[in-house]
């Protein structure tokens, strides 16, 4: 992902902002949101990846309370990334359901010590919620940090590793892989008769 996904003071490269003023308190708010092509390529290279083949962000806005409004959205997007092993491309499908609860009554952080709420659907409530960030956050979420090709041949795993390294295997990376050994006696730890 690059670093302008990250910076809060680099423009996001879609907005589609809603004002809370304008919208219906006593019915779902619906809303269908997804980016041309020219943002789509804007976004890939905002998130730092190959490309957006498509993204969606489809649900509601509604009324909770006097002042309140909670998001439901289903999220889905097309993705390309080079493959973390190969750099081949790999296409890869997200979808997510998104909830957001905007709290008028929710303090803004201060200070350079923050403490985190343990619900993190909870946003403090402005005069817009900007649909479009909503979907580009859920896009950094889903985003698979290592994509890897399905048909990545051993060869190819080899081929990432250094001279004379044997291949990796899935067994072997399990954290107690080796204890079953261990346990039986099998082990040469320190101290024991070889």
């Amino acid at each position: 992902m690059s670093d302008a996904a990250f910076d809060p003071n680099t423009p996001l490269p879609w907005n589609e902002p809603r004002r809370v003023a304008d919208l219906a308190g006593r019915k779902p708010n619906r809303f269908d949101i997804s980016p041309d092509a020219t943002t789509c390529a804007a976004i890939a290279q905002w998130a730092g990846i190959s490309a957006v083949k498509s993204l969606r962000l489809k649900g509601t806005l509604t009324a909770k309370g006097r002042s309140d409004w909670q998001l439901e959205a289903a999220f889905s997007a097309r993705v390309v990334q080079p493959c973390a092993v190969t750099l081949a491309p790999v296409t890869t499908d997200l979808a997510e359901e998104v909830t957001r609860h905007y709290l008028a009554d929710l303090p803004e952080p201060t200070g350079d010590e923050i403490e985190m709420p343990e619900d993190d659907s909870l946003e403090p409530l402005r005069a817009e919620i900007d649909l479009a960030a909503v979907a580009l956050e859920a896009l950094e979420l889903a985003l698979p940090l290592y994509p890897r090709a399905t048909d990545l041949e051993a060869d190819a795993r080899l081929s990432a590793a250094p001279e004379g390294a044997q291949e990796l295997t899935e067994e072997a990376t399990r954290p107690f892989a080796n204890l079953r050994d261990l346990l039986a006696g099998k082990g040469n730890g320190p101290g024991e008769n070889d």
